[in-house]
């Protein structure tokens, strides 16, 4: 590597699974990257429930996945292997990690990073990868939303939420979404939502169905899992797709099946993480092709709640433990 970067650097690491106090700075040797890889000074970190679970020691890194969290950066390659092809030193980039990117440096192969869109910072454009990878791959490729349609996104206030609730707007569908409170409701609108539901007061089966505008949704964007299966399955339309991305309500439910056969359902779901690079890669491509333009012509923005500096990951974390996220946080690294 360059005589300029240096031997050792400041990451994050989990010295023991609990609570957001377990997050340590500590120095770590810079990692050096392979064939395939590139070598980013990090600009910044967005913070992602994944990590969350990571910390409370429920979501293990996958095999040969680096221990420090962090699933997603914005910086300047700084050094590449010698099979890249496209990024070279300079380059102001974004990237979706396998893990590692609460760090000052950090390594990603090539295909999955993205140039930082037009109309987006730097720093900013950190917040990008995950929940934009996770959501075209859940809703538009898995769950293959159309122009027309009806989304439901439950957890709409959440960094996922907000990113669904923009693209799918900007795609030309209608977007529902389930908050816990009425200032997330206020929030969400602002951001596009068609209808807004605090699930702490109303039974979101009861409202859209009694909807008479709505009815039913063609999609449903699922992270509870659990007790709500059976809703998620009335609010279908004929053909519907449930999309489930994570299960915060538990990961066993019943199913009736005859509404699956009835209705002709789709029940899918996916994790992104563990997914090869070749996954990654075809996702990244799409994202470059039909939604980083959306930035320029800002029909889509980062939503941002709060920034902390790396040696704050505990309080940034602390934020998303109490399930008050309106968007996304983040942590602001090398001067980001």
């Amino acid at each position: 590597m360059s005589s300029s970067i240096p031997e050792l650097m400041t990451a994050i690491e989990i010295s023991e699974p609990g609570g957001p106090e377990v997050l340590k700075p500590a120095q770590r040797p810079v990692p050096a990257p392979e064939a395939n890889e590139i070598l980013i000074k990090v600009a910044a970190a967005g913070i992602n429930r994944p990590d969350c679970l990571q910390r409370l020691g429920l979501y293990p890194p996958p095999p040969g996945a680096s221990d420090i969290p962090g699933l997603e950066v914005s910086g300047i390659v700084v050094a590449a292997g010698p099979e890249c092809k496209r990024f070279q030193a300079g380059d102001a980039v974004c990237a979706l990690l396998t893990g590692g990117g609460y760090a000052e440096y950090c390594t990603v192969p090539e295909v999955q990073c993205l140039p930082v869109p037009q109309g987006v910072s730097m720093t900013d454009a950190a917040t990008l990868p995950e929940t934009y990878f996770t959501v075209w791959s859940n809703v538009f490729q898995r769950g293959a939303l159309q122009s027309g349609e009806t989304l439901l996104v439950h957890g709409g206030a959440s960094g996922i939420g907000t990113t669904a609730i923009q693209l799918g707007k900007a795609m030309g569908a209608k977007v529902i979404c389930t908050v816990g409170s009425d200032d997330k409701a206020a929030f969400c609108s602002e951001l596009g939502a068609d209808l807004c539901i605090n699930y702490n007061n109303e039974n979101f089966v009861d409202v859209i169905k009694g909807n008479k505008e709505f009815g039913g949704v063609d999609v449903v964007l699922d992270i509870v899992g659990g007790n709500y299966l059976a809703g998620n399955m009335k609010v279908l339309r004929p053909d519907g797709r449930l999309v489930i991305i994570a299960v915060l309500g538990g990961a066993k439910a019943e199913i009736n099946l005859a509404q699956v056969l009835m209705k002709r359902l789709n029940v899918t779901g996916s994790t992104l993480r563990a997914r090869p690079p070749a996954v990654k890669a075809g996702i990244a491509k799409e994202l470059e092709a039909s939604v980083w333009p959306l930035f320029n012509e800002q029909k889509l923005k980062p939503v941002i709640q709060a920034r902390f500096p790396l040696e704050q990951a505990s309080q940034a974390h602390a934020i998303l433990d109490a399930n008050e996220a309106r968007g996304k946080v983040m942590l602001e690294i090398n001067g980001g």
